[in-house]
């Protein structure tokens, strides 16, 4: 595959892995992603997962030919993108290794191997000329470690983002690029909203025509709805209207009455109302959700005088990801001693900018009449 006339997309699709990051579910495996510019000196930017490493070097081989590689560019050492780096260099030795000061800090966490005598450091506006094409570094720390740098191509005005930009699965039709790309944002990326703020303000005056991650398709159309996206996840803004209904029930009481309050959500009209089965769900789905839509309602059932697990687990996601800028509406269950909503209150204590609407809702065991007329009153509160 052709980005331009002279770089080369020499990638692989991982279509057998079901876990990315040992954490998040795939239907549809992983790219991984890695380029090579052929000019009068030659760079290949970025390697692959340990997976792909024997099918990648062949893609590299047949790109190169009789030539060799000048530079390895390092924009990210996730062993997902850095674990073909010793293979390489056995293929070709005098290749230089192009990184920040921090990549070279953290390498010899990855590498045993002495490289030193092959470092070509570069910082925030270095250029590295290959001929008529050209690499412009701009540090990117903490989107999403902190050696993470992306490089501007000069000649054909490529982006190459390192993980920003990314999304889970192997398509590289880009028309429903936003959904696990919103996915991967938030639960990859989604912590470092103010780097990645940083990011596009650095990246605000440059000619961007193709934006190649290390993860996902390349871009090459539509640019600023990709880039509008990115700038809308990154301020913590809600990207529609909208109500999550995040219901953990365990036996079946709580789910009723979250089936009831979405009922009467959708009867009031004009709003966009998801429920998700939090126990069954993948909590990185769930957090997408979260930050996708603007308002959320809590539906947990008590458990051990505390708060159900699976919620319990969702919540602690969420604090991780510093979800915020929300409202939130809680409706707990309980025989006896209801407990959920003190409990979830108390996660959710870190969150900034969460607005609690209405008083907390409590169902003892089954949904009773007055608990349908609070959950009426709750829905009008909600529009």
């Amino acid at each position: 595959m052709n980005i331009a006339e002279k770089i080369r997309y020499v990638g692989v699709a991982d279509r057998e892995l079901d876990l990315f990051e040992s954490q998040y579910p795939l239907e549809n495996g992983m790219l991984y992603n890695s380029y090579v510019i052929l000019d009068e000196k030659i760079a290949i930017l970025d390697t692959v997962d340990k997976r792909a490493v024997e099918d990648w070097l062949v893609n590299v081989k047949n790109v190169l030919g009789d030539r060799k590689p000048d530079y390895l560019v390092l924009h990210h050492l996730e062993p997902d993108h850095s674990a073909g780096i010793v293979r390489l260099h056995e293929l070709y030795p005098d290749m230089k290794l192009v990184g920040n000061a921090m990549t070279f800090r953290m390498l010899p966490q990855f590498i045993q191997a002495d490289y030193t005598a092959l470092y070509e450091t570069v910082a925030e506006g270095t250029t590295l000329s290959l001929g008529t094409h050209g690499l412009t570094f701009y540090m990117a720390p903490m989107v999403h470690w902190p050696e993470v740098m992306v490089s501007y191509e000069t000649a054909d005005h490529v982006l190459f983002a390192a993980d920003a930009f990314g999304k889970f699965g192997v398509e590289t039709d880009t028309d429903d690029w936003a959904c696990e790309a919103r996915r991967y944002y938030f639960n990859i990326v989604g912590k470092y909203g103010a780097q990645v703020q940083m990011l596009l303000k650095k990246l605000g005056g440059l000619d961007i025509q193709t934006i190649c991650p290390l993860h996902g398709p390349v871009l090459c159309e539509n640019l600023p709805y990709f880039i509008g996206l990115y700038d809308t996840w990154s301020k913590y803004e809600p990207e529609d209207k909208g109500i999550l209904i995040a219901c953990a029930s365990i036996h079946g009481n709580t789910m009723k009455a979250a089936e009831f309050l979405r009922d009467e959500l959708v009867s009031l009209g004009g709003e966009k109302v998801v429920l998700t089965d939090v126990p069954r769900a993948d909590v990185a789905e769930v957090i997408e959700d979260a930050f996708r839509y603007d308002r959320m309602v809590l539906m947990s059932s008590s458990y051990d005088a505390g708060l159900f697990p699976p919620m319990e687990t969702y919540l602690y996601h969420l604090v991780a990801k510093q979800y915020c800028n929300r409202k939130v509406a809680l409706v707990q269950n309980g025989t006896w001693a209801p407990s959920a909503a003190k409990t979830m209150q108390k996660i959710l204590e870190p969150l900034k900018n969460i607005e609690y609407v209405g008083d907390v809702i409590t169902i003892k065991t089954t949904m009773s009449e007055a608990n349908k007329e609070e959950l009426r009153a709750l829905a009008k509160l909600l529009q």
